[in-house]
């Protein structure tokens, strides 16, 4: 990928999208325009995904202007494993397990991105798991509104237990544009919720 929305941003490092938008709004990091259409999309690189781990982990609670020194520290240098703080200080990040983790995240949301397709022909262009007409968001719905995973198997047994728990990430990675689709759960009173933290939700590729 050339780039990755803030979603997918959100998604991999798990900084909420809010606090996604407030880096780029608060100049911190600063992603380039991508126009597709009519559209205009902001991108990120890895390396300011790598940032937005560090922030997940912690740097946020460092003054604005260090945060965004450290940022396009990253930025030119992205190989570096010890990122000083300041000039002729004894204190350094340690980037080098944050950008471990975000290449990982980024290969497991590759290998998801992949288990999923979205064709005009079907559906209407819903992403659906391939191979099946199954749209993500009514799987990932039927989490929300909390069904096991074996509860969702009943009902679509062409589904293995790895669709299923991708759906949400995806979701939050591809969230689509316009109203949404009106599945048969909304409005009823959830039974509860489930939640998949990225590193548990596939075996590494």
């Amino acid at each position: 990928m050339d780039g990755y929305t803030p979603a997918q941003a959100a998604a991999v490092t798990g900084v909420p999208l809010a606090a996604v938008h407030k880096a780029i709004d608060g100049r911190l990091i600063r992603p380039r325009s991508a126009r597709s259409g009519a559209t205009v999309r902001r991108l990120l690189t890895k390396e300011q995904l790598i940032y937005l781990q560090l922030e997940a982990e912690g740097l946020r609670l460092l003054p604005v202007r260090t945060r965004r020194e450290i940022a396009n520290a990253i930025q030119r240098s992205p190989k570096t494993d010890l990122m000083p703080i300041g000039n002729g200080t004894v204190l350094f990040v340690e980037c080098k397990a944050a950008r471990r983790k975000v290449e990982g995240q980024l290969k497991q949301l590759a290998h998801i991105a992949e288990m999923v397709v979205s064709d005009p022909e079907i559906m209407r262009g819903t992403p659906v798991f391939k191979g099946t007409r199954i749209p993500v968001d009514l799987v990932a719905g039927m989490l929300a509104q909390g069904a096991t995973a074996e509860e969702i198997l009943e009902g679509y047994p062409t589904l293995n237990k790895e669709e299923i728990a991708i759906a949400p990430l995806y979701m939050r990675a591809f969230p689509r544009r316009g109203r949404p689709i009106r599945r048969p759960w909304q409005g009823k009173k959830a039974k509860g919720r489930k939640s998949f933290p990225l590193s548990t939700l596939l075996k590494s590729a």
